[in-house]
């Protein structure tokens, strides 16, 4: 079966565009061009994967990208303005996966939709495997986290990063290690986007996200998960 993508951008031109970029490369593709229209379309039939613009008429792309993840960890590739740095950091805060600036490249988009994707197929066996570290669970066979007894929900990049974190735990990693590892592609070296992440991700297995107890900061450097 074709993998379902949905494409919102208020620009016909640029819907036209993906969609033919995102159909050559065998891809079922749905178009919005507002976000009610998007959140209606997703409602009657969830994508695999959602190309959202920032700006939209009615409800803007943030609002969408919120309404998206209260109801799905569907994967999400914003679009935005170049130069538009906090609007690219509050994407990533609400639960974004991946940003491109306009003017962009149809093939790399479509090589970002690929790249996403990849992440959230059913891992091989060698990485099917319950990680443990301190209170926290992973189990990559059932995509599930714990901390306790309590189970967190996880968007793909946060899970992905998380998983890295657990299996090398005690070593540093650094953000451009971090960036081709759980991103898969050159990421141009724009670390901010792991550091958002981490912040996330200490809010949901942290007790005190202030004071982390699993998920220490190695000044200059990266990060580095505890052998607690």
């Amino acid at each position: 079966m074709k993998e379902r993508i949905l494409v919102v951008d208020d620009e016909a031109s640029i819907l036209e565009l993906v969609r033919f970029a995102l159909e050559r490369e065998g891809f079922d593709v749905a178009v919005a061009s507002d976000g009610e229209t998007a959140l209606k379309s997703f409602s009657s039939r969830p994508s695999d994967l959602v190309v959202l613009d920032l700006m939209l008429p009615g409800k803007d792309g943030l609002e969408v990208c919120r309404e998206l993840r209260q109801q799905s960890q569907v994967p999400i590739i914003m679009l935005t303005a170049r130069g538009s740095e906090t609007d690219k950091v509050l994407g990533l805060e609400l639960g974004a996966d991946d940003y491109m600036t306009k003017p962009f490249s149809p093939r790399e988009l479509v090589a970002r939709v690929k790249a996403v994707l990849r992440r959230t197929e059913p891992r091989d066996l060698a990485e099917n495997q319950v990680l443990r570290v301190g209170e926290i669970t992973l189990d990559a066979v059932r995509h599930r986290v714990t901390v306790g007894e309590r189970e967190i929900q996880l968007a793909p990049r946060e899970f992905e990063l998380l998983r890295m974190l657990m299996a090398n735990r005690g070593a540093v990693l650094n953000r451009d290690l971090l960036l081709e590892k759980v991103w898969g592609y050159d990421y141009a070296g724009d670390t901010r986007t792991v550091d958002v992440h981490v912040v996330r991700l200490r809010q949901k297995v942290e007790d005190d996200p202030a004071h982390p107890r699993y998920i220490e900061t190695v000044r200059g450097v990266g990060y580095r998960m505890r052998e607690v």
